[in-house]
């Protein structure tokens, strides 16, 4: 497990809050280097399921505007599905799906899968990057679609293959577009981790739960947990905007402008 130090100053700081009996601010500040010890784990489960998501996401997008054969009928059901029901019953159905599905393999083919070695981490990551294809899937779409004909079509007239057309052009574009809404995405994946504590993992919600149930402070160990959740999502927010200035295509006018200044 990650163990946060906790530095002197910090320990003299909580001594000079008062505890409090209905409601103790001590409890709220002496919970947050514990919490955070299970940080890594809430980073680990975001940062797999957005990587994971944003490749199946692709996928959908490319399925669905080529409308490719036999696929594209069972990606709109299975988006459709992913989009209609709760990421808590999906991660149920991830959690107890999977092992069902690898006892039936083991059944019909002879295989000798072990189920229980199977991190519960890996169930939670299922479930939360198909959740977010489902979504991330129909902005990469409008992304995509956003692309300049004009430029795709100068890139074939080159001789570029259509991996090639989409590595080189149609992603880098779109992805301009895609990113304010992928870090949205991002923002509400990294909250929606909190529901892995049903899945056994013991992430910083978990961490909160445990926390509260040895003193039962509740309420001020989520008031702990909400403002990490809150302060990364500042952070994520900060990174995006940063993303965006970079990935900023400036407008003929504005570089000309620059030109001239200088």
């Amino acid at each position: 497990m990650f163990l946060v130090a906790v530095p002197a100053w910090y320990q003299e700081f909580l001594e000079w809050i008062p505890a409090g009996k209905l409601f103790s601010w001590r409890a709220v500040f002496d919970a947050l280097p514990k919490i955070l010890e299970r940080l890594p784990v809430t980073l680990g489960l975001t940062l797999a399921g957005a990587c994971f998501g944003l490749v199946l996401a692709l996928l959908f997008a490319i399925v669905k505007i080529n409308r490719v054969k036999v696929l594209y009928p069972i990606q709109a059901v299975f988006v459709s599905f992913l989009r209609g029901t709760p990421v808590l019953v999906q991660l149920m159905l991830t959690y107890y799906g999977i092992p069902l599905v690898l006892k039936a393999i083991n059944t019909k083919y002879g295989f000798n899968f072990n189920i229980n070695d199977i991190p519960a981490q890996v169930f939670a990551i299922t479930a939360f990057a198909f959740n977010e294809a489902a979504y991330t899937s129909e902005t990469l779409r409008a992304a995509i679609l956003s692309v300049n004909p004009g430029e795709i079509e100068a890139a074939r007239s080159l001789g570029m293959t259509e991996a090639q057309v989409y590595r080189r052009v149609i992603i880098p574009h779109a992805a301009v577009v895609a990113t304010p809404t992928l870090i949205n995405t991002l923002i509400g994946l990294t909250k929606g981790t909190s529901l892995a504590f049903n899945a056994g993992i013991v992430e910083m919600f978990a961490q909160a739960q445990i926390l509260g149930g040895s003193d039962y402070r509740y309420f001020e160990r989520f008031i702990s947990v909400a403002l990490i959740y809150w302060g990364i999502s500042i952070i994520i927010e900060n990174i995006g905007r940063l993303l965006e200035k970079k990935m900023e295509i400036q407008s003929p006018d504005r570089v000309e402008g620059g030109r001239a200044h200088d």
